[in-house]
């Protein structure tokens, strides 16, 4: 018994009270954590509101769910510490998605879940020093809180009940998983995810996360069976062979590139893609259906490069993240590997965005240029994204590099959101109106038509240089997604949010024709009309489009070839298709001369160099210079006879992992000449050759460069 304001309080009664009413006010709990969490993921204690108030059976289905989880303190005396460990985990799972929110728009996905290591990279690359520190501070504190509650907290005094409190739990489960189904039947929530940021807002972290991280794959489909992978495999027919010369096949997938003049409010001062409306009257194109709205990247290429639909897998599942992030899987690269094809990717952003450096290796791709194998990457967008035009010339250069005939898949980023909603742009070539409000019309909106016509300009200038390559070529344009703009199905002419459109370009006098197709149908569709009939999915497509149970069959295969017993290639369940040792960049990275100045610089001669490149002495990385794709300085540098020195490209993502290392050099000091006057601070080309004109000299020993 104590006092409380002069009058008798018994905590005894209170504590009783509170544990017969403990259900109702879980619950309640549970509500107010929910609402936190989704406060901290929208940046927003009015949004999560108007979210609770608007969708309120979507809100308290959330709020089940974590109650659901919450059940299991019923099975322990140290219920407080149970509800605490429990709260604590919500709430950095919260605070988790929140900081990714505010960096980029994919939340955070059971992949990041299951991935632990990879998970905590996603984070700890958005917050400074400072703030990982004030983290590692909150979590000491929390650890120091558990431990007290454990020997000082509260515990249950009254007796567990087992007969009652495990069938509570059991009744929990079957009555969530029961308003599961229901709310799916109903269309309360969804089983398939188009765009997964737009699933967030709509259905709710917890139960998008638990979806993500649970349903995944593709369920096996009803009566699969080796006879009926044989039934599909042998209704395919067969298509004519073709023996006629096989063209080099571009696929250029164009970062959020769609048409504007089809967006109903949008009042344009002219047409920001003119070449490319030339292009669709001229060659085949149509609308070109995707899997995805306002990102996903991923998972186009994945339907493009695969001819595998996302529609069967899990909802809002990123395949470079699940299967390929452990299995090979068919594709364009492997299937014309095989017919002497050399297969590269191109992507003019940095190598391990969407894991794009691992999962290409599991596609058949032979070469990766990424960003940090770029020569010149200086030219960026206000916010900050590499423009596209630079990739020209990384094509041409990947077609000049082998005698084959050569696939290449292209990945632009120059459309890249978000978009600004504060003016970025000086004097706008093309202005906008119409929009719901300034922010819209002059910066998003401006901001994304100029991007879109840089891009258009990028188009007109590659199919100019590809018109006068004196070999055959395919290529094939297209749009990943629509920009994330938040447009409804009613702001477009097409009444479709989930298409952009398609050009194949060609300079070998191809047929045009004009019809809509699929990602996943795209690939097949180009193979066939160059008379390549391989691969099983792509002949599949090819022969049995339009035609009864396709998409039945499709899944089917889809399912044998990743996840079953792969009867498709009759070889006890193992798939033909193994890990390419992935070579990143077309032409090699060498360092061919080291020279020595009498002030401490260090000039390092070779080939290849980027803005990546970075000088390593014995494996210990150094401040690096660059100064053209020839010549790299590293100042105050003291390196001696012996030394093995490796140029390293370094990841441009925040992880900064080194992604090659060229072949080493055993450094070898032979002569010494007149120091050099203290060079310039900033010194240009000219000044490298007039310092290094008088330097100390180096040779290297060619038995010696083989070691590491």
């Amino acid at each position: 018994m104590k006092k409380i304001n002069g009058k008798n309080f018994n905590l005894g009664k209170a504590a009783q009270i509170c544990n017969w009413i403990s259900l109702p006010l879980q619950a309640l709990g549970c509500c107010v954590l929910y609402l936190v969490i989704e406060a901290i993921s929208r940046h927003s204690f009015a949004e999560a509101w108007t979210y609770m108030t608007e969708r309120p059976l979507v809100f308290l289905y959330n709020a089940f769910l974590i109650f659901t989880t919450f059940i299991i303190v019923y099975l322990f005396r140290r219920r407080s510490l149970v509800r605490l460990i429990l709260t604590s985990f919500w709430l950095i799972l919260g605070i988790i998605n929140g900081v990714i929110l505010a960096n980029r728009v994919t939340p955070f996905t059971g992949p990041d879940l299951r991935n632990l290591s990879d998970g905590t990279k996603v984070v700890t690359k958005y917050l400074s020093p400072g703030m990982l520190l004030l983290v590692a501070a909150a979590l000491v504190l929390l650890v120091g809180l558990l431990v007290w509650f454990w020997f000082k907290g509260p515990k249950y005094q009254g007796k567990l009940r087992w007969y009652v409190n495990i069938p509570l739990v059991a009744v929990t489960v079957a009555l969530f998983v029961g308003a599961t189904n229901l709310a799916v039947e109903k269309r309360i929530l969804s089983s398939y995810f188009v765009n997964i940021a737009f699933a967030y807002e709509d259905y709710g972290y917890p139960y998008c996360l638990a979806v993500t991280l649970f349903d995944t794959g593709i369920s096996e489909p009803n009566g699969y069976s080796e006879q009926l992978v044989d039934q599909i495999i042998n209704s395919e027919g067969s298509k004519p062979e073709d023996t006629s010369e096989y063209p080099n096949l571009i696929f250029l997938q164009l970062e959020s590139f769609f048409d504007p003049t089809e967006v109903n409010f949008l009042n344009l001062s002219e047409d920001p893609i003119p070449y490319w409306h030339q292009l669709m009257k001229e060659y085949s194109s149509g609308y070109f259906r995707v899997p995805v709205v306002g990102a996903g990247t991923a998972n186009t290429e994945f339907e493009t490069i695969t001819g595998m639909s996302l529609h069967y897998f899990g909802p809002g599942e990123y395949p470079y993240k699940s299967i390929l992030a452990e299995e090979t899987c068919e594709s364009a690269p492997y299937v014309l590997k095989d017919l002497g094809y050399a297969t590269h990717a191109i992507h003019n952003n940095e190598a391990n965005f969407y894991a794009r450096r691992t999962v290409f290796s599991r596609l058949g791709f032979d070469t990766f240029t990424s960003e940090e194998y770029m020569p010149d990457i200086s030219d960026v967008t206000e916010t900050g994204w590499v423009k596209d035009h630079i990739l020209t010339d990384e094509i041409i250069k990947t077609l000049d590099s082998t005698e084959e005939r050569d696939y290449i898949y292209t990945i632009s980023v120059q459309g890249h959101g978000d978009y600004p909603t504060e003016p970025v742009l000086d004097n706008p070539l093309i202005t906008v109106t119409g929009a719901e409000d300034r922010e819209k019309n002059n910066y998003s909106w401006e901001y994304y038509i100029q991007q879109i016509h840089e891009m258009d300009e990028f188009v007109r200038e590659l199919t100019s240089t590809l018109s006068r390559y004196p070999e055959p070529v395919v290529l094939v344009m297209y749009g990943d997604h629509l920009p994330t703009m938040g447009l409804k199905m009613e702001d477009l002419e097409n009444r479709y949010l989930y298409q952009t459109q398609y050009v194949i370009w060609d300079n070998m006098g191809l047929e045009r024709e004009e019809e809509n197709i699929a990602s996943y149908q795209m690939a097949a569709e180009v193979m066939d009309r160059v008379g390549i009939h391989e691969g099983t999915i792509f002949r599949y497509h090819q022969t049995r489009r339009n035609t009864k149970n396709y998409q039945v069959d499709l899944e089917v295969l889809q399912y044998d070839m990743l996840y079953g017993k792969r009867y498709v290639y009759g070889l006890d369940g193992e798939t033909p298709y193994e890990r390419v040792d992935l070579t990143m960049g077309v032409v090699p990275i060498t360092l061919d001369e080291i020279r020595e100045t009498g002030n401490g610089d260090v000039y390092f001669y070779g080939q290849n160099f980027t803005e990546s490149s970075r000088v390593e002495v014995n494996e210990e990385m150094k401040e690096t210079i660059f100064l053209g794709t020839d010549t790299l300085l590293v100042r105050d540098l003291e390196i001696k006879d012996g030394d093995s020195i490796t140029i390293a490209q370094q990841s441009n993502s925040s992880t900064k992992k080194v992604l090659t290392r060229s072949d080493p050099l055993i450094y070898r000091k032979v002569a010494e000449a007149t120091p050099t006057p203290t060079p310039n601070p900033d010194p240009t080309q000219e000044d490298v050759k007039a310092d290094s004109a008088a330097t100390w000299t180096t040779v290297t020993d060619p038995a010696q460069n083989r070691q590491e």
